[in-house]
């Protein structure tokens, strides 16, 4: 990495605190207007334009405790885990050690938006970036309160349980693999990112200030791109017909594909998905619910928004494709032994 690409003062690096003083204003703009607001104020909005706002706050609410979470957590990380504490008692096989690395989400059962700072910090304490991905997807899928969450809701019914965890792990190993054999790996971060690496690597100064100045960064990068999801995410749910998704229901290649395009638009967290799907559960046949829980831990559009903060636009478009090829076939496969 070069140092060049590191400029601690530069446009690219002050936008994030801009975007992030942007979001809090709106949020405090809002929750001033819902609290010293008349009740009738809302009756001037349109019916779309309140379940906009009311859907885009749902998914910022739900999601902004679980991204501190893992901004804690990954601080923690980068200050108190030995450099090589991972790197040492991992397996040196790269199919073993993905495997391991993609139960840690046992340990760690933090959801999907949460694992996004934490993948950074275990990129900044040698993960590569194919490993960080097998972790990123498989650990909101391959975590105690998934696991029994989704048994509440769907108990052994149709496999779909053992389904999505057998298929969380799978494709998130499928995307480690394909990535760890790319040439030029830090090619898939963004310059930023890179930098950060940089900038921390060389930081001796005491843990207490290193703390404040990364939990800084990390929310000056993080929520930025979380107000930005969770509205796109409002909007979309305001523009797809639910209707529509439900005619496609009944047909066994098109529910999948039905499921896995709401799964992107209402962008929930994955402790509690399976029971937002359950409620589609007589409508849709069991290899769209698979493909529903699969995809939308691994990808979505609050998801991109935040990973956009570490991976190039560019890596983020094939992660995509990758993901959503090996959902859709889980998908088929269950329905046609279904």
């Amino acid at each position: 990495m070069s140092r060049a690409t590191a400029p601690t003062t530069s446009p690219r690096v002050r936008r994030p605190d801009v975007l992030l003083g942007i979001g809090i204003a709106a949020v405090l703009a809002l929750v001033a207007i819902r609290l010293l607001a008349p009740p009738e104020t809302g009756d001037l909005l349109s019916d779309a334009a309140q379940d906009f706002v009311t859907l885009s706050a749902s998914v910022l609410i739900e999601s902004l405790p679980f991204v501190f979470l893992g901004i804690l957590l990954s601080i923690g990380v980068q200050l108190f885990l030995p450099a090589d504490f991972l790197t040492r008692r991992l397996p040196r096989n790269g199919f073993a050690r993905r495997a391991l690395i993609s139960l840690l989400g046992v340990l760690l059962p933090v959801c999907e938006c949460g694992n996004v700072p934490l993948a950074r910090g275990l990129i900044q304490r040698g993960l590569t970036v194919g490993e960080s991905m097998t972790f990123l997807l498989a650990a909101p899928i391959l975590n105690p309160i998934t696991i029994i969450t989704t048994y509440q809701a769907f108990g052994w019914s149709d496999g779909i349980l053992v389904s999505r965890i057998a298929g969380g792990f799978v494709i998130a190993n499928l995307v480690g693999w394909v990535f760890s054999r790319h040439p030029q790996p830090m090619s898939l971060l963004t310059p930023s990112f890179q930098a950060a690496c940089e900038r921390e690597h060389s930081d001796v100064s005491a843990k207490p200030r290193r703390a404040a100045r990364m939990f800084a960064e990390e929310t000056s990068a993080m929520l930025p791109a979380l107000f930005v999801g969770s509205a796109i995410a409002g909007f979309i749910q305001v523009a797809v017909s639910r209707e529509l998704l439900i005619e496609l229901g009944q047909n066994p290649v098109a529910s999948v594909f039905a499921l896995m395009l709401l799964a992107f638009v209402v962008a929930i967290c994955s402790n509690v998905d399976a029971f937002f799907v359950l409620s589609f559960g007589s409508t849709f046949m069991p290899g769209a619910i698979v493909a529903f829980l699969v995809f939308g831990p691994m990808i979505d559009v609050k998801m991109l928004a935040l990973l956009r903060t570490t991976f190039t636009a560019r890596t983020l478009v094939a992660l995509t494709a990758i993901v959503a090829l090996a959902t859709a076939a889980l998908g088929l496969g269950v329905n046609l032994v279904a």
